[in-house]
């Protein structure tokens, strides 16, 4: 049996849509309010933050997918997630299971160096120093050798349904809208975005691989990085119709803070925009070299509505 921890989020959606389909039929989603997402699908509730109930949901497991989120609170990191973390790797253990952490990039240095697995944690802010204390917990029981154990990390969403990020709110949700982008400091740096629903067939390609444990891995990106600039053209072009973004100055984002929650947690991220964002992936692509990456055409053809159904199953 397969277990999701955290089953609600986009990432958990699509990773167990990928391991019905290609996989297991026997998974278990898991969260304080779990839905099924396939028909075979056996539900599980438990509060993460209880260790008997995660240990009760975990037990039986073959592999666990460490997937839960949290509202984008920086007092909710701090408080909540080393607890879940810890939480769900003594549960694992306990059950003898593989430990899959689906992980994001906050702890990376905030500059243009070229990101690998092998770069050093140097987190800016309260929300990129939590997740490198995750990162290095899980680290830590990958060196511990009890059971088997990888990292899967991913650069920042892009994506169809539920996809929190950025990207979607500031440009996708409002050309949709019928609005101009707007984006944070500028708009000719190179960014690396991942397709969510390539994050979660990604993830499930790594937790049935038995050589990919012990191991950290960067999820596969287009190779084809582009600027915002870029990237709104790209999405005009689908749109048949000209759009221009507005990039919005650091400071405007600092003021902004003081009277928006949702800027003010922005604002910790906002070094990484005045560079180019360079995060390789040519790990994953030697060792999984048929595995297809969607291109930010037909990405944005679905999201823009120029398509119903996602490129493949």
């Amino acid at each position: 049996m397969q277990t999701i921890l955290g089953a609600n989020g986009q990432i958990a959606v699509e990773l167990a849509r990928e391991l019905s389909r290609a996989h297991t039929s026997d998974l278990r989603l898991v969260s304080r309010n779990p839905r099924t997402i396939n028909d075979s699908d056996t539900l599980a509730r438990a509060d993460l933050l209880d260790a008997a109930q995660t240990a009760a949901a975990v037990a039986g497991s073959d592999v666990v997918y460490f997937t839960a989120g949290l509202p984008a609170d920086t007092a909710l990191w701090e408080a909540q997630f080393p607890t879940m973390l810890r939480n769900a790797l003594e549960a694992t253990r306990a059950a003898g299971a593989r430990f899959a952490y689906f992980d994001n990039t906050y702890m990376y240095p905030q500059d243009d160096r070229v990101q690998t697995e092998d770069t050093p944690f140097a987190p800016v802010g309260r929300k990129g120093r939590v997740r490198a204390a995750m990162a290095s917990m899980v680290l830590d029981e990958m060196a511990r050798g009890e059971i088997p154990v990888l990292i899967a990390r991913a650069p920042e969403f892009y994506g169809p349904g539920r996809t929190q990020s950025f990207t979607n709110a500031l440009v996708i949700d409002r050309l949709k809208a019928g609005r101009r982008p707007l984006v944070p400091v500028r708009d000719d740096r190179l960014r690396t975005l991942i397709w969510t629903p390539d994050a979660s067939r990604a993830l499930a390609a790594l937790g049935n691989a038995p050589d990919a444990f012990g191991q950290t891995w960067h999820l596969p990106v287009c190779d084809d990085r582009l600027t915002y600039r870029e990237l709104v053209a790209l999405a005009g072009a689908e749109l048949g119709r000209p759009v221009g973004d507005i990039v919005i100055p650091r400071w405007v984002w600092e003021t902004a803070g003081l009277f928006s929650m949702a800027a003010r947690e922005l604002r910790e991220l906002l070094p990484r925009y005045a560079h180019d964002n360079r995060f390789d992936s040519a790990k994953f692509a030697a060792r999984f070299p048929e595995f297809e990456v969607t291109t930010y055409r037909d990405g944005l053809r679905i999201l823009l509505g120029a398509d119903d159904a996602l490129p493949r199953p």
